[in-house]
């Protein structure tokens, strides 16, 4: 069973892996500074739903550390963590809430990752000026979330045999 498990999280890592750089190949940055669609979160809500928070938060960091190495560097890394850990957390929470269906807690995730990449940006670069971009990358997380839990929750209904 230990195989299985080792097995299933190197899959699922390597998907949000090859989904993150999948979306490095296309330049979505230069219409909003920042905005990515998130490919990589239809693994994490995957795994929220079938595996569990501890298991997807495993899945999430050490994606977000693998893209930073290979991709990035450390402030790029420092965003992804910031906006990652955020956005997990809004996600845990919605979804113990059951107040949300899983594209709402997509959603969230969406949004809570732009917001606490742009708390971020504003501490590292001590510009509060960042702020004007949120409504823009909020509109964004909005529509990437939805897109994120459809699919997310297709999956999630079609996968069989995923939980360890």
């Amino acid at each position: 069973m230990k195989s299985k498990r080792v097995a299933t999280f190197g899959v699922l890592v390597a998907l949000a892996f090859i989904f993150s750089y999948i979306e490095s190949l296309f330049a979505f940055s230069g219409l909003i500074p920042g905005m990515k669609v998130g490919l990589a979160n239809i693994v994490i809500v995957l795994a929220l739903y079938k595996l569990g928070e501890k298991e997807a938060f495993f899945i999430s960091f050490v994606r977000i550390v693998l893209v930073g190495f290979t991709f990035g560097n450390m402030s790029t890394m420092l965003y992804s963590m910031a906006g990652g850990i955020l956005s997990f957390l809004a996600m845990c929470i919605a979804k113990r809430t059951k107040l949300f269906s899983i594209v709402g807690v997509s959603i969230l995730g969406a949004i809570f990752h732009n917001i606490g990449q742009i708390v971020i940006a504003i501490w590292m670069l001590e510009s509060s000026v960042l702020v004007h971009y949120l409504p823009l990358l909020l509109l964004s997380g909005l529509i990437m979330g939805i897109v994120i839990g459809i699919v997310g929750g297709e999956l999630t209904k079609r996968v069989e045999g995923i939980g360890c």
